[in-house]
C-alpha cells in the first residue's frame, strides 16, 4: 500500500472528469441534522446568522459545491456582517499575495499563475469566490502550511520531519493519531473497511497535521480580528466537526457551524450531528418534500 495514502485523497481532488456533468448550481435544500428536517437554504441562513466560524465543506471539483459556497458568502455579505473567507488552497505564507488582490493591487493574471502554483484544481471552479471577495473588499486568508511538509508526512509519516521543517510549522503543533482519530478518517473519507498498515498511519497524521495547522491559523486571526465572521472553504474531511474544529487552539469558544453536501453514502443515513450541523442538497426533485 505504498501509494495508499494518495489513493485515499483521489476522490476529492481528482475527478476532473465529471466536471462536466455536474449542474453548476448551488443548494436551495438544506437537511438540518438536528432533526432531520428539510429546510430552505434561507430558512438555514436565518439558523446560522450570528455565527462567527462557518466550515462549507466540498469535493474540490464538484461545480455545485462551489456555487453554494459563494451563495453562503453572499447572504452573509448582503446582511452586513464584516467577512473573511480561509482558505485551504492557500498556505498562510501566501497572505501578502492574497491581501495585494483584495486590494486590487494584483492582477487578474498574476493571481491565477499564484493560485495555479498552490493548487491543481481548475481555476475556473473557483473564480467566481475569487473574484467577488475582490470586488467586495472581503479578506482572504491562507490557513494552510507548506505542501511539501504535508506530502512527507503523508509519505514518511510526522516523525521524520527533520528540526528545521517542524520550524515550518505552527509552534507546538504535535500528531498523536488515537483509534478515534483512525474511525473519524475512515469516516470522513468513506472508506467502509478497516485499514491498519503504516501507510493509513501516516495518511491520519498528515490530516491531523493539516487540520491542527488550519485551526491554529484560524484562532489567530479570530483573535486579531474578533468582530468578523469567517467561512471556511475546505474538503469535507477537514471541514467536519472532528477535523478543523476539533483542532482549534485549546481554550477558545468561537461559535461554529459545519455545512457539508450531502453526497450518496456520505448522506443523512451516515452522518449526525457528530459530524455536521446541515446537509446541503441539490437534488430538489427528491429532497425537498416536507420542506419549509
Amino acid at each position: 500500500m505504498k501509494n495508499h495514502a494518495r489513493a485515499l485523497v483521489l476522490p476529492l481532488v481528482a475527478a476532473v472528469i465529471t466536471m462536466a456533468a455536474t449542474s453548476g448550481f448551488g443548494a436551495q435544500w438544506a437537511l438540518r441534522l438536528a432533526d432531520n428536517q428539510v429546510i430552505s437554504f434561507a430558512s438555514m441562513f436565518d439558523e446560522i446568522r450570528g455565527t462567527q466560524l462557518i466550515f462549507v465543506g466540498e469535493i474540490h471539483d464538484r461545480k455545485e459545491h462551489h456555487a453554494a459556497q459563494l451563495d453562503v458568502i453572499k447572504e452573509f455579505r448582503q446582511s452586513g456582517v464584516p467577512l473573511a473567507i480561509g482558505l485551504e488552497m492557500f498556505p498562510a505564507e501566501s497572505q501578502n499575495d492574497l491581501d495585494q488582490w483584495v486590494a486590487g493591487k494584483l492582477g487578474l493574471d498574476d493571481f491565477i499563475k499564484l493560485y495555479n502554483r498552490e493548487w491543481k484544481i481548475p481555476w475556473p471552479l473557483y473564480r467566481d469566490i475569487f473574484l467577488y471577495a475582490r470586488e467586495q473588499q472581503i479578506p482572504l486568508v491562507g490557513l494552510n502550511v507548506p505542501r511539501a511538509i504535508i506530502h512527507k508526512v503523508a509519505q514518511e509519516g510526522f516523525a521524520a520531519l527533520s528540526p528545521e521543517e517542524r520550524k515550518m510549522l505552527p509552534a507546538g503543533i504535535t500528531c498523536n493519531v488515537d483509534p478515534a482519530y483512525r474511525a473519524f478518517i475512515q469516516k470522513a473519507y468513506m472508506m467502509g473497511h478497516a485499514v491498519n498498515d503504516k501507510s493509513f498511519d501516516y495518511f491520519c497524521e498528515s490530516q491531523m497535521l493539516w487540520n491542527k495547522s488550519f485551526g491554529w491559523h484560524l484562532t489567530e486571526f479570530l483573535r486579531r480580528n474578533p468582530g468578523r465572521t469567517v467561512i471556511v472553504l475546505t474538503g469535507l474531511g477537514h471541514a467536519m466537526k472532528a477535523g478543523i474544529p476539533e483542532e482549534m487552539a485549546s481554550g477558545t469558544r468561537f461559535g461554529y457551524k459545519v455545512l457539508l453536501p450531502e453526497l450518496p453514502g456520505f448522506d443523512r443515513h451516515v452522518l449526525t450531528t457528530a459530524d455536521a450541523d446541515y446537509l446541503l442538497l441539490f437534488d430538489q426533485v427528491n429532497n425537498t418534500e416536507g420542506a419549509r
